[in-house]
C-alpha cells in the first residue's frame, strides 16, 4: 500500500484518475512519482527531515529529529508533522499515534530564529495555526512521550496530546512569557486546572516531572531509557479496544470541546502573533539594524 501525501493527489478516488496524464506505463509511473511523497510501509521510515515517522504494530510513531537544535520546532518540522498526520489519520495501519523527542529532548520550543525574516511571517503563522489545529483534531489517540525538556511549543505540543507520560529529566514550562510572547493557555487549562495553568503562563516557571505528575499534567514518569517502550505499552492496550469505538470516543473528545477550543486558539494564537509577536520580532529588528548602521 502507497500513502499519497499531496493534496491534490488525495483527492483522487482511484490512480485510474492518471490515465488520462501518461498512456505509456512508464509516463504514468513518472507522473505518479511526481505528485505523490511516497510514504514507505509498515515499520519502515518516512521521507522527512525534521522529523523521523514510522509504523510499528498500528501505532505510528513521530520523532522530532534536530538534536542539534534541541528539537526547536521549525516551520518545516511543523509542516512535516502535518503532513504525517494527514496521511495517517486515514489509514487503517496506523490506529494510535506517540509523538517523542530525539536525543535528550523532547523540545525547546519554537525556532525564534525564524522571527527574523518579516517575509516569513505569513507562513509562520500558517505552518503553526495548521499544525496545532492538525495534532488537536486529529481523530486517534495521540500520546506524548516527553524526554527532557518541553518548553514553549514543545510545551505546548505536549499538551495538545490525549495524555502524557515523561522521563525523569522531564522539564515543562513557558518561559517565552518573559520575553513577550504569551503562552497558550487553552487546552493546558483543561488538564490541570484554572489556577495552576495561569500561574505557569504568567510566572514562566519550569517544573519538573514530579511536579507535573502531581498537577496532572502527566500520567506517568518513567525511567529515561524506558520511555518509548512504556509508550508503546500504553498504545497497545489503548489498540485492544476496536477501531470503532476508539474513533468514536476521541470524536466525542474533541468535539465536546471544539467551539471552546477554536475560539480561545483564535485568540491565543492567531490574533497574539498579528498583535505581539509579528511587532515585537519587526521592531527588534529595526532597533538591531539601526545599532549596526
Amino acid at each position: 500500500m502507497i500513502y499519497g501525501l499531496n493534496e491534490k493527489v488525495r483527492n483522487f478516488t482511484m490512480f485510474d484518475s492518471f490515465i488520462s496524464i501518461a498512456a505509456e506505463p512508464s509516463q504514468l509511473l513518472a507522473a505518479l512519482c511526481d505528485e505523490l511523497e511516497l510514504v514507505r510501509l509498515e515499520g519502515m521510515e518516512l521521507e522527512f527531515n525534521h522529523i523521523i515517522a514510522e509504523i510499528n504494530n498500528r501505532v505510528g510513531i513521530i520523532t522530532l529529529n534536530r538534536p542539534e537544535k534541541k528539537n526547536a520546532i521549525s516551520m518545516q518540522m511543523r509542516e512535516e508533522i502535518s503532513k504525517c498526520l494527514n496521511a495517517w489519520k486515514t489509514s487503517d495501519d496506523v490506529m494510535a499515534v506517540i509523538i517523542t523527542g530525539s536525543s535528550a529532548a523532547f523540545s525547546a520550543g519554537f525556532d525564534l530564529s525564524e522571527f527574523n525574516n518579516p517575509e516569513q511571517f505569513g507562513r509562520l503563522l500558517q505552518s503553526s495555526s495548521q499544525y496545532h489545529k492538525d495534532i488537536w483534531l486529529f481523530p486517534k489517540p495521540t500520546i506524548a512521550a516527553v524526554n527532557g525538556v518541553a518548553l514553549g511549543g514543545g510545551f505546548d505540543l505536549a499538551v495538545f496530546c490525549d495524555f502524557r507520560i515523561c522521563t525523569e529529566s522531564a522539564l515543562f514550562g513557558h518561559p517565552e512569557v518573559k520575553f513577550g510572547a504569551p503562552p497558550l493557555i487553552t487546552p493546558l487549562r483543561w488538564i490541570v486546572g484554572e489556577g495552576i495553568a495561569r500561574e505557569l503562563c504568567l510566572t514562566g516557571r519550569t517544573i519538573d516531572a514530579n511536579e507535573a505528575l502531581r498537577i496532572g499534567l502527566t500520567n506517568e514518569i518513567v525511567i529515561d531509557k524506558n520511555i518509548l517502550d512504556r509508550a508503546m505499552e500504553l498504545a497497545e492496550t489503548i489498540l485492544e479496544a476496536p477501531n470503532d469505538t476508539l474513533l468514536y470516543l476521541k470524536s466525542f473528545m474533541t468535539s465536546s470541546k471544539q467551539k471552546e477550543f477554536e475560539t480561545c486558539f483564535s485568540i491565543e494564537h492567531d490574533e497574539a502573533f498579528r498583535k505581539l509577536l509579528f511587532p515585537k520580532a519587526e521592531a527588534g529588528l529595526k532597533k538591531n539594524h539601526g545599532s549596526r548602521s
